[in-house]
């Protein structure tokens, strides 16, 4: 799907969530497949926790314990995504 040759494809980056795209899009993924979407808007995941990915499915906003869970330490610091600290 090429981009319309007049406009530029508009990103948006929304701090610990999904990168919003205007669409359609088609993403290559690392084995080389091809996801295609022709919503209006589209949001990536960041985060690789989506069961849908690389389409986000919000699963970045899902961190709560479970009730009675024992608090555990965590690293401090950067990790990037996916690692600790890692967010969508």
């Amino acid at each position: 799907m090429p981009n319309e040759p007049d406009r530029p494809r508009r990103l948006t980056v929304e701090r610990n969530g999904p990168v919003l795209i205007e669409g359609p899009v088609e993403i290559v993924r690392e084995d080389g497949t091809i996801a295609v979407s022709d919503r209006f808007v589209v949001a990536v995941c960041t985060c690789r926790r989506s069961r849908m990915y690389p389409w986000c499915d919000t699963s970045h906003r899902r961190r709560t314990k479970p009730p009675g869970a024992d608090p555990v330490s965590r690293p401090s610091g950067g990790g990037g995504p996916g690692g600790p600290g890692g967010r969508c």
